[in-house]
């Protein structure tokens, strides 16, 4: 019938088609020109296909080395990512991205993982005042309990399946610091960064504290899944963001299957047990980044606890230095030299301390 629109499994063949036959032009152009050769009607599949409710775009292709040849054809994997373990002031975390293959997932930026660490009385995290731009801070918890305070004049302590959402705009000053009288704990969560989109960037900094009611919970065979930003199954986080951004805390029970929301951008990262994606084993702490536009699932044979994350393609490239997230590298270095005269506003109740710039010395 004219002007009818073909099925979704037939835009699903195409798309499927297109990634199998980019692997000639590979070989004989080069990757990079090969894969650009074939990246028009790929984008106009795809187009198609989130038309047809059926997935976004997809911005990255595979380009992961440990995938052989014909992986890298069909397989829904785009890079799996090990953990790296950076100094956070007096802390240890593993870190994700940004690596130089994976500078982002849509609109986040960075991604560590705390813990899990036990401490006793009266310790914990302890991270001095130091500043943020252009970027907004994401802090989640499984377990334990940590004390945030802001240059607004925010003191907030953060637990177990709570958010702190901190928007840094034009700029602002935060510390993480133990709960003071807390007893022995033990501290194991996630902090991400998202890129705040462009017309926001230089925005009014903002704090916001959400308690596990404003976290929906969607209990399905198998599995539970706490929405912490965006919607799942109906439900939607009350946290408020300025792009559309997917964030769930899955829990996996043996034998339980996922069904992977679709998203431009989208990865998942396991925090307990191991899970199976496109007949791989997935082993605790390693990041999958997994095409925009295939329809893929998860399972456990043993139970896992998981995190997805996903968003829209950031709407221009970022530049990250130290704590500051900026379209403009000339931004970034005014933060560092205001930073360095002590010239942003210090935090309430957390004056004194605060982290030098890389490289410099504690005052």
């Amino acid at each position: 019938m004219v002007g009818a629109r073909a099925p979704m499994q037939l835009y699903s063949v195409f798309y499927g088609l297109t990634q199998i036959a980019v692997e000639p032009f590979v070989r004989l152009f080069g990757a990079r020109v090969g894969k650009d050769l074939c990246a028009p009607l790929e984008r106009i599949l795809l187009h198609k296909m989130a038309e047809e409710g059926q997935c976004g775009r997809a911005m990255r292709r595979p380009d992961d080395a440990s995938l052989d040849s014909e992986d890298r054809v069909v397989s829904p994997i785009e890079a799996i990512i090990e953990p790296r373990p950076r100094p956070v002031d007096t802390f240890t975390v593993r870190r994700l991205f940004p690596t130089p293959r994976v500078r982002n997932v849509g609109p986040f930026v960075f991604f560590d993982h705390m813990g899990p660490n036990d401490f006793g009385p009266g310790e914990g995290i302890n991270v001095r005042p130091h500043p943020h731009i252009g970027l907004a801070t994401v802090t989640y918890l499984f377990e334990g309990e940590v004390f945030h305070r802001d240059s607004l004049g925010f003191a907030q302590v953060i637990r177990p399946a709570e958010v702190n959402w901190m928007t840094a705009g034009r700029g602002i000053v935060h510390s993480e610091r133990p709960v003071p009288g807390a007893g022995p704990m033990r501290l194991h969560g996630l902090q991400l960064w998202v890129a705040l989109p462009l017309e926001e960037e230089e925005c009014e900094p903002k704090f916001d504290h959400y308690d596990s009611s404003a976290l929906p919970v969607v209990e399905r065979e198998g599995l539970k899944v706490r929405v912490v930003v965006g919607q799942f199954g109906g439900a939607r986080s009350a946290v408020t963001t300025l792009s559309e951004i997917l964030y769930l805390d899955i829990e996996l029970k043996p034998g339980g299957v996922f069904g992977v929301p679709f998203a431009e951008e989208r990865a998942l990262y396991s925090i307990e047990g191991s899970f199976v994606i496109d007949g791989r084993t997935i082993e605790p702490g390693h990041l999958v980044i997994v095409k925009g536009g295939a329809e893929v699932s998860v399972e456990s044979e043993t139970g896992a606890r998981l995190v997805l994350i996903g968003g829209d393609a950031l709407d221009a490239p970022r530049f990250i230095d130290w704590n500051f997230v900026s379209s403009s590298e000339a931004r970034i270095a005014a933060a560092k030299e205001q930073w360095r005269r002590r010239e942003f506003p210090l935090v309430p109740g957390d004056e004194v301390e605060f982290i030098p710039l890389p490289g410099e010395l504690s005052p």
